[in-house]
């Protein structure tokens, strides 16, 4: 057990089975942990990284090495599947990461629904699947973690977002279309990571929280949407993670429902009380504050409290600012390594 590999580490984790110790990871996507600290040095910057399969390679490794993280992961945005999917891309600068810059559609009545197969042959899918892939076989004990936005935030990603979420209430029928279409696509993204050797795909969906959709609507759109998903990566021999942000008790008792892996949840969220309560592998919650603003001292005593509750998969909590220091993040990493 002692000689275990990262790879096989984080998946007996979430298979449920018996490890020497926890993982420590961050999957990318929201919890992008590409900070300026780790491009220095590297001979590229962001925005320029976002669509080169080679430099996502090469960060990627850099980004293991200097942090200490057990896993690859990208892309280092949400923005992919928004882009494809017709809206506009403000891609950042060098400390600043892709975000929406305007929504395709004004209602979810407008969207038209394109065909998913040519869908994935745009925008940035095949540069994030080749560099997977490149990883996957230049290091096969290190887990290639794919990130994808949910199905509520990717559909609140075309569509302007505060009328999408009215219209989950005073048009259900376009709102489920539009849910049903932006899930369909999010599959066939998911096939083609795992096809590139993605053995694990995370899921954030930051716009279906129980603070912004309420329990039920979290209960009527999140959960089968998000299940559907999971179940389509499942059948291809893929674990999930799926990440809720915010608060949880308005929506904790939809948690055993979800059909992934495991949960991963904000700083705020007792996750030792949320494993016993619900029953579900459990993963975070560093605090981002902490790694961001706080010295190595201070972040390993908050780790140390983290693991010595047994929580199943140590990562931050939700998105790593930029300029987070890396002396930060590898003392997380650290701790987690030496505690055992």
């Amino acid at each position: 057990m002692n000689d275990i590999s990262p790879r096989e580490r984080l998946l007996r984790v979430l298979d449920g089975k018996t490890v020497d110790r926890a993982p420590v990871i961050c999957p990318g996507g929201m919890m992008n942990s590409a900070t300026v600290d780790v491009i220095e040095g590297c001979g590229f910057t962001f925005p320029e990284v976002h669509p080169d399969a080679a430099a996502m390679t090469k960060l990627s490794a850099a980004v293991e090495e200097k942090t200490g993280f057990e896993n690859f992961g990208i892309p280092y945005c949400m923005t992919v599947e928004a882009e494809v999917l017709g809206s506009e891309i403000d891609f950042g600068n060098a400390t600043c990461e892709p975000k929406i810059a305007k929504e395709r559609y004004a209602s979810t009545a407008d969207v038209v629904v394109r065909d998913i197969k040519e869908l994935l042959q745009e925008g940035r899918i095949e540069a994030i699947a080749r560099a997977g892939q490149n990883m996957a076989e230049k290091n096969p004990d290190v887990p290639v973690i794919g990130s994808l936005t949910g199905p509520v935030s990717t559909a609140a990603s075309i569509v302007d977002p505060m009328t999408f979420l009215k219209e989950l209430r005073k048009d259900k029928a376009n709102a489920h279309r539009v849910l049903d279409y932006v899930t369909d696509f999010l599959i066939g993204y998911a096939e083609v990571l795992i096809e590139s050797g993605f053995p694990v795909i995370t899921i954030a969906d930051p716009t279906a929280t129980g603070e912004i959709l309420g329990p039920k609507m979290f209960g009527d759109y999140a959960v089968p949407y998000l299940n559907r998903l999971v179940d389509a990566i499942h059948e291809r021999d893929a674990r999930v993670i799926v990440h809720i942000c915010g608060k949880l008790d308005a929506v904790k008792k939809h948690i055993p429902a979800l059909h992934g892996d495991a949960v991963s949840t904000d700083a705020m969220v007792n996750l030792q009380a949320l494993k016993a309560e619900c029953g579900v592998t459990v993963m975070g919650n560093v605090s981002t504050f902490a790694l961001q603003l706080q010295t190595p001292d201070v972040v390993q005593r908050v780790t140390e409290n983290i693991v010595s509750k047994g929580i199943d998969i140590i990562a931050p909590a939700c998105g790593l600012s930029t300029t987070t220091p890396v002396e930060n993040i590898a003392a997380m990493t650290g701790t987690v390594k030496n505690h055992y």
